[in-house]
């Protein structure tokens, strides 16, 4: 009897550990294979929050088949005292393996609402947007200029919410000085900025930043992200360009950001000013004049005078010899390059040619045709906009 009960009790473990075997591959295929998940979600983990809470917000939006399992997942693999607060994009048919990946390893946050500060030429503009996960695209909620407009009330709600992420986009050819006066305007950052940094240190980029964060940190970090840039446009600058050291390097490229919004042709415009420089001619650019007269403080906002053409100040190309003696701006990578890179021509002249490029002559005679043009065009602008 006892035999038999010995061998019943092995035949029973037998087919318990062949069952519990079973149930582990089962389970870890739910784990790994593909989820059921349709249409992608913005999974939203609030601060506080725990696998539990997270596995039961997954399940009801369809994204895990099992929470129980998606928990003794993130158990198994050591990741359940590693999450993370913040609004995840979770595509269709996620696993709930690469789930657990994307709300445990941290970062900045893949979708819900993010505020955007737009440091221009022109002005400070914040955006408030949300990402649709079904198009994976943007929707603008709010848009406003900071200090100037009306704060949208959008803008205080979703400033005190715990998953709003931040990004400053800093656009080519902004100055030290605005980009220091629009830090100071945004009330998200701390941290007093005792002076302005060195004209063409700055790296026009995208940044993200956090509430909280102090400005001079921002500025450090983009001015290790230009040092980056500068460096690597002159290691691969062109020897025969006539430019002694990376300061007149950023300098040249300064001037190219200004006088080009076009980014092919950046390597023409630094062809004009290095044949330029090579002839001993002056490089007449009015970016230098205007920067003369504002240094970098805001924008002009009215053509030039002749007289200001004219006037004698360290950044006018018109009067002084060669380059100016700093950046007028914060120049861009593609403007850096540019600068060391130049197209080889014989250009020596260029005008607008109302096409938002430029019309590039070898000769005055060619240039002055272009000018003609170009006025003929702003005449009849001019004349449309009159009504006539």
């Amino acid at each position: 009897m006892w035999r038999s009960i010995a061998s019943n009790a092995v035949t029973f473990l037998i087919v318990a550990l062949f069952l519990a075997g079973g149930v582990i591959v089962w389970g870890r295929a739910q784990y790994e294979g593909a989820g059921p998940l349709a249409q992608a979600i913005c999974l939203q983990v609030e601060r506080g929050s725990n696998f539990r809470r997270v596995s039961r917000d997954l399940e009801n939006e369809g994204a895990v088949t099992n929470a129980s399992i998606f928990r003794m997942g993130a158990d198994y693999a050591g990741k359940t005292s590693a999450l993370k607060a913040g609004s995840y994009l979770v595509e269709p048919e996620a696993s709930m393996s690469e789930i657990v990946d994307i709300v445990t390893r941290g970062g900045a946050s893949t979708c819900g609402t993010e505020v955007v500060y737009r440091i221009g030429v022109n002005r400070l503009s914040a955006q408030i947007r949300e990402l649709d996960p079904a198009t994976n695209r943007f929707v603008e909620r709010a848009e406003f200029q900071p200090g100037v407009e009306e704060t949208p009330a959008v803008y205080n709600e979703v400033k005190n919410g715990s998953d709003t992420r931040y990004r400053i986009a800093l656009a080519e050819g902004v100055t030290s000085w605005q980009i220091v006066d629009a830090l100071r305007g945004m009330d998200i950052l701390d941290g007093d900025v005792a002076e302005v940094p060195p004209e063409g240190a700055l790296a026009p980029d995208s940044y993200e930043v956090r509430k909280g964060d102090d400005r001079n940190a921002i500025l450090a970090q983009m001015a290790e992200q230009q040092e980056l840039l500068v460096s690597a446009a002159w290691e691969g600058r062109d020897p025969s360009v006539p430019l002694n050291g990376p300061e007149e390097l950023v300098i040249l490229a300064s001037i190219i950001e200004k006088e080009t919004g076009v980014a092919e042709e950046r390597g023409q415009v630094s062809s004009v000013f290095v044949n330029r420089l090579n002839r001993g001619m002056r490089l007449q650019t009015d970016p230098t004049v205007i920067y003369g007269i504002t240094r970098g403080q805001g924008v002009l906002g009215r053509g030039l005078r002749r007289s200001e053409l004219r006037a004698a100040t360290p950044w006018n190309t018109y009067v002084i010899e060669g380059l100016p003696p700093t950046p007028i701006a914060n120049p861009g990578r593609g403007s850096l390059i540019a600068a060391g890179k130049p197209d080889t021509t014989d250009y020596v002249f260029f005008v607008a040619d109302g096409t938002g490029g430029h019309a590039f002559a070898e000769t005055l005679d060619e240039h002055n045709r272009n000018v003609a043009r170009w006025r003929e065009i702003e005449a009849q602008r001019q004349q449309e906009s009159d009504g006539g």
